[in-house]
């Protein structure tokens, strides 16, 4: 009887362990899909001279905003940092959750792009929750080919954030919304006690091919 059950324990954690993959893979193509799309678009699109020179880039693809009068929105995404080599490294998986106020009716989903121009942010979402627009600055993006062809003057924030509804990107303030490390995603998919840390600097082994591919198309935009 004990061997039973202890054989249906098994079985079902592997189901979980497996479900826990599929879901992250589920993840990790949703964002890659946001990278080939914004390379597909003509002009409305986040400046690939600004992904060029970014210290870091989270892709949230599908964040669900709800509610009515009082709303909230809630997305499950990918974070890679800049290199000293210069490459983009492997993706920490993250969620991003906010409140907003507001006339606000049904429910509706947007793909979100954040440039990280600075390591401080990407610091602190590491140690802990961060939280846009309090914990560093945080601005809508511009969007055209290049960074200068749309902004003001000095591009002095920390942050830049994109939404995208309809196919088009645009410059989208999401002060308030709070940014912490998925480690259940990240222990799903790189194994148990692996560190954000450790991830950014390439310090895993047997990295799955979808997360090569997350890091490829990065590569693929920066190049542009």
């Amino acid at each position: 009887m004990k061997l039973a059950q202890f054989m249906l324990s098994l079985t079902l954690l592997c189901a979980a362990q497996v479900h826990a993959g599929e879901a992250e893979t589920q993840r990790v193509n949703n964002a890659v899909r946001v990278l080939r799309e914004i390379l597909q678009a003509p002009d409305r699109r986040v400046p690939s001279d600004m992904i060029a020179n970014a210290y870091a880039v989270a892709v949230i693809p599908d964040v669900i905003k709800a509610g009515l009068v009082l709303g909230g929105r809630h997305g499950l995404g990918l974070i890679s940092v800049k290199t000293d080599s210069g490459t983009w490294s492997n993706p920490s998986f993250i969620s991003m959750s906010g409140g907003s106020i507001g006339f606000q009716a049904g429910v509706s989903s947007t793909d979100v792009v954040l440039v990280f121009r600075t390591q401080r942010g990407v610091d602190s979402i590491v140690h802990g929750k961060f939280t846009l627009g309090a914990d560093a600055s945080a601005a809508a993006g511009p969007v055209g080919r290049t960074a200068q062809a749309s902004t003001d003057a000095s591009l002095k924030a920390e942050i830049y954030s994109y939404s995208r509804a309809r196919g088009l990107f645009a410059g989208a303030a999401l002060d308030g919304s709070v940014i912490s490390i998925d480690n259940d995603a990240n222990a799903a998919v790189y194994g148990n006690g692996i560190t954000p840390r450790r991830i950014f600097a390439g310090q895993v082994s047997n990295v799955p091919n979808v997360v090569v591919d997350f890091r490829d198309r990065l590569e693929e935009y920066t190049a542009h």
